[in-house]
């Protein structure tokens, strides 16, 4: 068993295919044609860091609803995290990408940490070694 993909609700496709991949790196793994479950036009984009093994599946918000979960999918708290072998590179290759961070690194038991946003607005914490 393994966990294939997660879901992060977005405004736009296009958008936040250019984040995550220009932004912070990841790949393209699909980009194909749906349907949504009532037969409407939709796009199926997975996109996942180089060699990882789970994805996240870009879904653009369908409705008032999920629109109002767009950057809160986890009610403000820190709710995906970006683990890299080399965190100075990442955190000086992401600012330079424009990437938002909240507060500093700082190092704690588990490594070191800083939290960023992504194009929706949602938390993640960028992790690398102590």
């Amino acid at each position: 068993m393994r966990m294939d993909l997660v879901t992060i609700v977005v405004d736009e496709y296009d958008l936040a295919i250019e984040f995550f991949t220009g932004a912070l790196g990841f790949e393209v793994v699909e980009d194909s044609a749906a349907l949504t479950n009532d037969g409407r036009a939709k796009r199926w984009v997975v996109v996942r860091p180089p060699g990882a093994e789970t994805g996240i599946l870009l879904a653009r918000a369908d409705g008032a609803r999920q629109g109002a979960v767009v950057g809160d999918q986890v009610a403000g708290r820190v709710g995906f995290f970006l683990r890299v072998d080399d965190f100075d590179a990442a955190y000086e290759r992401m600012t330079a990408a424009g990437v938002e961070f909240v507060g500093s690194p700082r190092t704690e038991s588990y490594g070191r940490v800083v939290v960023f946003l992504d194009i929706a607005g949602n938390r993640w914490d960028l992790l690398g070694p102590a």
